[in-house]
């Protein structure tokens, strides 16, 4: 990857930061790591955040085990690279999901029980703030299956206050584009973790980012298009059948 290409992604990062303030000086920021390209790019930049702006706050690796005896041995060097040291929590969120609940959809469910375990852990190591790897393209995914699946039209944010575990969840790669993250990733070399997990790349997900793979081919920049009219929004612009008047 050029440096050019390098810097359209700090480029990202830094603007999506600046104008959704989602790291300031003084935060301890758990940054998850799951082992794959996203979580590797964002811990990544966000160092070169720390070292080249005047925010000061500190980062703290954190990688949930679900027990599926994953090799993180490259991801334990990424972190030792950067002079950071990954907190390592072992959990049997594998087990619960697919052989105690038997759950025929288990994603959601080890979602939320992974999520809480790295709330936990963040607020052991004194963290207010934690870092997710979703970027732009789980940005247009997550608002397509909530129209899909959902009947509703729904996204995450880039920045959410969690009241019932007091900690702060923030998106720094929302402007980042994932063929970007998979450029930077395989040329730095980056040896990413295998997901053993068995329902790996079987969800619809992974249908509706082949459904805009498809797309994009017609359209160039849809995503990119998407993400910016999330931003563009009028207040009228929504069916509210409660506020019609006859």
């Amino acid at each position: 990857m050029s440096n050019r290409r390098k810097e359209i992604i700090y480029r990202n990062v830094r603007d999506a930061n600046l104008k959704y303030n989602l790291i300031e000086s003084g935060d301890r920021v758990a940054v998850a790591m799951s082992g794959g390209k996203d979580s590797f790019t964002m811990l990544y930049f966000l160092d070169l955040l720390k070292h080249y702006t005047p925010l000061h706050f500190d980062l703290v690796p954190i990688y949930i085990d679900l027990g599926w005896n994953n090799d993180i041995e490259s991801l334990v060097k990424f972190c030792e690279s950067l002079n950071l040291e990954l907190i390592i929590e072992k959990t049997n969120i594998g087990r619960i999901v697919f052989k105690v609940t038997q759950e025929k959809t288990p994603c959601s469910l080890c979602s939320n029980l992974r999520r809480g375990a790295l709330n936990r852990v963040a607020k052991r190591y004194n963290c207010n703030k934690v870092a997710l790897g979703h970027h732009l393209d789980d940005v247009v995914h997550t608002l397509f299956m909530s129209i899909l699946y959902e009947n509703r039209f729904h996204v995450f944010k880039p920045s959410t206050y969690l009241s019932r575990a007091d900690i702060t969840m923030i998106r720094p790669l929302i402007y980042v584009e994932e063929k970007d993250i998979r450029m930077f990733v395989e040329t730095m070399g980056i040896k990413t973790v295998k997901n053993l997990c068995p329902a790996d790349n079987q969800t619809k997900r992974q249908e509706i980012a082949e459904l805009f793979d498809n797309i994009e081919k017609l359209h160039p920049g849809i995503r990119k298009h998407i993400v910016a009219s999330l931003e563009n929004v009028g207040p009228d612009c929504f069916w509210n059948p409660q506020k019609i008047k006859p």
